[in-house]
C-alpha cells in the first residue's frame, strides 16, 4: 500500500511548512489517473495524523478526471481508465490531465 507512504509525505510536507501550528483543514487533489487511490488516503491520513498539529483536521480530496491530446488524430478527449487509447485506437497520446497529486490548501489556525 504505497498511499501510506504518499500520506506521510504529503503530513510531513504541511508540517514543514506550518511548524507547530494546529491545523484544521487539508484539500489535496487525486487525479483518477494518478494511480494513487482515494479512499486509501482518507484512511491513512487520520492514522498518520495521529500526535501532530494535524490531528484532527479534515481531510478534502477532490479526484479530476483524465484528458489526452492524441498526437495521430489531433482530438482531445476524456480518459478515465489507465489504459492511454484515444477513441481513434492510437496509443500515441499525451496526457493534459489526471495524474496530479497535489496539496491545494491548508487551513491554520
Amino acid at each position: 500500500m504505497h498511499e501510506l507512504s504518499i500520506t506521510r509525505s504529503v503530513v510531513e510536507t504541511i508540517l514543514e511548512r506550518t511548524g507547530e501550528t494546529k491545523v484544521l483543514d487539508v484539500s489535496l487533489e487525486i487525479g483518477k489517473l494518478s494511480g494513487v487511490v482515494a479512499d486509501s488516503v482518507r484512511f491513512c491520513f487520520e492514522l498518520v495524523c495521529a500526535g501532530t498539529p494535524l490531528e484532527g483536521a479534515a481531510l478534502h480530496i477532490s479526484e479530476p478526471g483524465g484528458r489526452a491530446h492524441c498526437r495521430t488524430c489531433g482530438e482531445e478527449f476524456t480518459m478515465d481508465d489507465l489504459i492511454p487509447l484515444c477513441p481513434c485506437g492510437s496509443a500515441d497520446i499525451e496526457m493534459l490531465t489526471g495524474r496530479e497529486l497535489r496539496i491545494t490548501s491548508v487551513e491554520v489556525v
